[in-house]
């Protein structure tokens, strides 16, 4: 039988923390596909990551990489450095940021804990909601995208380096955003 929709446990995903603006369990932003693959290489044998070039808003030269054993959308800038990673909600590791999950939650959930932290800086400086009601940390470095499972959404981060924060949007593809 086909399962569609099937969501992997926390016990059985890859575990990894979140550096904002640094890194992603062992991927830093700047790093050039190889070093990409070389550093998946080093958590599981036979990583394989698929590359291809796609037209970001007007700007041609952004490729986008997929590295499915992970559950992974990676995109690269125009000089061909780690922009943005895009985890899985079904199968991607598990990113922990301040010691919460942010990968296969309930929406409502990650935006109540965002909202509840962002009370201990400024709130208006702290949160940005995208649309069609994304959230998203200036201090984390991520916007929860959505992805279906089922009749559910699931959360599906979006971890982004510091300079894309003031417009998420402009910064990643259109297909980084599905939900928009």
């Amino acid at each position: 039988m086909l399962v569609w929709w099937e969501t992997l446990p926390d016990s059985a995903r890859r575990q990894w923390t979140l550096d904002p603006f640094v890194s992603v369990g062992p991927l830093r932003f700047g790093m050039s596909p190889e070093e990409v693959t070389g550093a998946l290489r080093e958590c599981a044998t036979g990583v394989r990551q698929y590359t291809r070039p796609v037209l970001a808003e007007g700007r041609y030269g952004s490729v986008r990489g997929d590295c499915r054993e992970f559950g992974l959308m990676l995109f690269y800038g125009p000089g061909g450095g780690l922009q943005g990673i895009s985890v899985d909600a079904l199968k991607g590791p598990q990113v922990a940021a301040a010691g919460r999950g942010l990968v296969g939650r309930a929406p409502s959930g990650l935006e109540q804990w965002m909202i509840n932290r962002s009370e201990r800086r400024k709130p208006d400086l702290e949160l940005i909601y995208l649309e069609p009601g994304l959230l998203g940390s200036r201090t984390l470095g991520v916007v929860i995208a959505l992805q279906r499972t089922g009749d559910r959404l699931l959360s599906r981060p979006v971890f982004l380096p510091s300079e894309a924060m003031d417009d998420p949007y402009f910064f990643l593809p259109a297909e980084a955003w599905p939900t928009r």
